[in-house]
């Protein structure tokens, strides 16, 4: 059996133990004591994401660089990146449009109890969320330092220095060719220690799903059926919007793609951050023929202004919230929600429960009650894995687009044995 194909069985096995542990424990346990089963469980997960997103930060710096540096001219830069963005604002539109629909459509808000609501949970994020005003957007999007960016993970920050850093590079030519040699390879040995990190994912996925079965148990379905069943409509939809555009650019190779990035999107699933597989989908994406130079230039782009499944669900959730509390809410109001979840959701971290930071910033803004995230606390943990999910199938699909439309996507063998070729040259 393949390497791969080994970690991808360990992840599935990890899965159905994590399910299996966690809900032994749930039944058989006092609620002190699964308490501390679930935090020491979840270091399993956290040490996993934190090896991962050690990576991530001079990873996006590096491949960034020399992507725009291998891009060759700021003509071609802006090309591609004009490209790239107007994937990324047309996904980003469908998405929000979507989840609103299915809210207005399905009322998912009247279905709710408002007596099973996860007050605990929502005092913790409460306490994150900041109040939305353009100089906190302009705070977070613009880095102060670089090094406070690559500290805290700010892959929106990061990708602005990167640019800047790329553009300025590519200006001076050949003055500066042993930099971007020297980042290309640097580039190269973390992408080998990607391969080191992934052996810990089995232990992370378990980690993660034990945790929360432990603590919630399976009957939480049986409470949020409901919400979740409209959520996953709405995540089905989405996939057979962004697979039907896929196709209609990549034609058959669409197949091709979601076996290659079969892993990354296991590993999404099942530990809820669409982060944690930047490093892996890099390195499949430019297994699956997509131009290095593309990849390292539009991918980390994506990472920032392109998670589909998160903006679909912040205005599924803050609607669902509003209905759940009988606010009504005109046409007219819940698109200017729409429009301020497309400048707010730019720059979040692929990690668990970003999006609901956003969804509690969006409802203090909109008089919404912002403890009412604590009505979709209890099922969010299920609704992250499939958004996560989606994050990284849509940024797969959006830099696959985006080298078929430059004439960079190569065929899959040939890109195999050019690999091959370079590692024995």
């Amino acid at each position: 059996m393949k390497k791969g194909n080994r970690l991808t069985l360990y992840i599935l096995i990890a899965m159905v133990l994590g399910v299996a542990v966690g809900y032994y424990v749930h039944e058989n346990s006092s609620a002190e004591l699964t308490k501390k089963f679930s935090d020491n469980t979840k270091l399993l997960t956290t040490i996993f994401l934190r090896l991962v997103q050690m990576i991530i930060a001079p990873l996006v710096f590096c491949t960034l660089v020399v992507g725009i540096a291998k891009l060759g001219d700021l003509k071609t830069v802006g090309r591609v990146g004009g490209k790239a963005l107007l994937w990324f604002i047309s996904a980003s539109l469908a998405s929000l449009l979507l989840g609103l629909l299915l809210v207005n459509l399905f009322h998912p808000g009247t279905s709710i109890d408002l007596s099973i609501a996860d007050t605990a949970g929502a005092k913790d994020l409460i306490g994150k969320t900041q109040e939305f005003s353009l100089a906190r957007f302009v705070e977070h999007v613009i880095p102060k330092s670089v090094f406070e960016a690559m500290a805290n993970n700010e892959i929106l920050q990061l990708v602005i220095f990167s640019i800047f850093f790329g553009i300025a590079a590519t200006a001076l030519g050949d003055y500066v060719k042993p930099v971007i040699k020297a980042l290309d390879a640097a580039s190269h040995i973390i992408l080998k220690m990607v391969g080191y990190v992934m052996n810990f994912a089995p232990l992370g996925v378990f980690g993660a799903i034990a945790a929360v079965i432990a603590v919630k148990g399976l009957a939480v379905f049986s409470f949020y059926g409901q919400y979740l069943f409209y959520f996953l409509i709405g995540i089905a939809l989405l996939w057979a919007l962004l697979l039907g555009v896929g196709f209609l650019i990549l034609r058959n190779r669409v197949r091709g793609l979601l076996k290659r990035i079969a892993q990354p999107l296991l590993i999404a699933f099942s530990t809820t951050s669409s982060e944690a597989v930047f490093p892996k989908l890099t390195e499949e994406l430019e297994r699956f023929g997509c131009k290095d130079k593309i990849v390292a230039f539009v991918l980390p782009l994506g990472y920032s202004f392109n998670l589909d499944g998160s903006m679909m669900y912040m205005t599924f959730a803050s609607l669902t919230i509003a209905q759940a509390y009988g606010i009504h809410m005109d046409m007219g109001t819940q698109l200017t929600m729409l429009l301020v979840l497309m400048l707010t959701s730019k720059g979040i971290a692929g990690v668990p429960r970003a999006a609901l930071v956003v969804v509690l910033a969006t409802c203090a803004m909109f008089k919404i009650p912002p403890e009412g995230i604590a009505l979709i606390l209890p099922i969010d943990h299920f609704c992250d894995m499939f958004r996560s999910m989606t994050n990284v199938v849509g940024n797969a699909l959006a830099t696959s687009a985006v080298s078929k439309w430059e004439g960079e996507l190569s065929h899959e063998k040939q890109n195999i044995l050019e690999t091959i070729t370079g590692t024995i040259n």
